[in-house]
């Protein structure tokens, strides 16, 4: 692990995360049956971008709705954790989040994780600025992997702040996994306040992830891009449509990239055949009962504190602490 500071008002720890061979991946992936491209590929620098303006769309409820329920309940939430915690952040992004709470929490230390070293700087210096009065500690790891932090002191409350319904792209095997790693990392009597997608009626779920402007689907096919643009293959767009739905059996929306006709795409110097019909499978989103997420959380460690929902019940956040005993 290296520490370096210099030039920056946060603490910086890189802790070397391995980075994803990229096209090791996406060839086992499409030589798979079903063909699969794991999420996190979808996020270049244009993949981010189009993600943005997603979450700015009218049929994409989540990110407008977790941040209403935050902003409205931020005293009660306050009153229930505390304040002066040491907060962290686990795929922090941009923090825009977090700010909805470090007024009303007043955290003692703000600690954002990410595996992107440049953006985490970023990020994290963005939030020192706006912030001064606020201790930042960002720490560049891959977060889904075991790990502790050793600035954290262990008589400090850690609050763990997970937003924006990332658990739901995770398996719920690997999902209590995460949790597992959560709950180890804030400790006993540590927190985690975390956003959760609720199940609802699927005709909202349908639109959210095929909104009329067409963003979504351009946000799918730029992981063909990425993969023309940085692996030498010759995918063409046009020959591959956008497909999500919500599959009710299994609870989670899937979006895939759908080939339209029987075709060879040439990735670096692998051939990978492609029938009429055949997808890739690129995204899952599960989407959870208040009850179903409890279970799930409990299962892994915690015990559930409160939750808060918006009035049409689209979304809630939860707060889960793990027992001191």
């Amino acid at each position: 692990m290296a520490k370096s500071s210099a030039n920056l008002d946060i603490q910086f720890y890189d802790y070397h995360p391995e980075q994803s061979d990229f096209y090791s991946e996406v060839v086992v992936g499409l030589q798979a049956t079903p063909k699969v491209i794991p999420p996190k590929f979808f996020y270049d620098e244009v993949g981010s971008q189009l993600f943005e303006q997603i979450c700015q769309l009218p049929e994409y409820y989540p990110t407008r709705t977790e941040q209403q329920i935050l902003a409205s309940n931020a005293g009660e939430i306050a009153n229930i954790i505390g304040t002066h915690s040491y907060i962290l952040e686990p795929g922090c992004g941009s923090c825009e989040k977090i700010k909805n709470l470090i007024d009303t929490l007043r955290p003692k230390a703000y600690v954002p994780m990410d595996i992107s070293k440049d953006f985490l700087q970023k990020s994290a210096q963005a939030i020192s600025d706006e912030y001064p009065w606020l201790d930042v500690h960002a720490a560049c790891v891959d977060f889904t992997a075991p790990m502790q932090l050793p600035f954290c002191p262990d008589n400090e409350h850690k609050l763990a702040f997970f937003p924006g319904s990332s658990i739901g792209n995770f398996e719920p095997k690997h999902a209590k996994q995460f949790l597992r790693q959560v709950a180890d990392m804030v400790g006993k009597g540590g927190g985690m306040l975390i956003g959760v997608d609720l199940k609802k009626e699927e005709q909202l779920l349908r639109d959210a992830y095929n909104d009329d402007a067409g963003v979504t689907a351009e946000f799918n096919l730029n992981l063909l891009t990425r993969i023309n643009d940085e692996l030498d293959a010759n995918f063409d767009l046009e020959h591959f449509d956008h497909h999500a739905f919500y599959n009710a059996d299994i609870g989670r929306i899937e979006m895939h990239l759908v080939s339209q006709k029987s075709q060879k795409i040439k990735v670096g110097d692998q051939l990978i055949d492609f029938t009429e019909g055949e997808s890739i499978h690129t995204e899952n989103s599960y989407k959870y009962t208040i009850k179903e997420f409890q279970q799930l959380a409990s299962n892994a460690g915690f015990i559930p504190v409160d939750v808060w929902t918006d009035e049409q019940e689209l979304f809630s956040v939860h707060y889960f602490e793990v027992p001191n005993g």
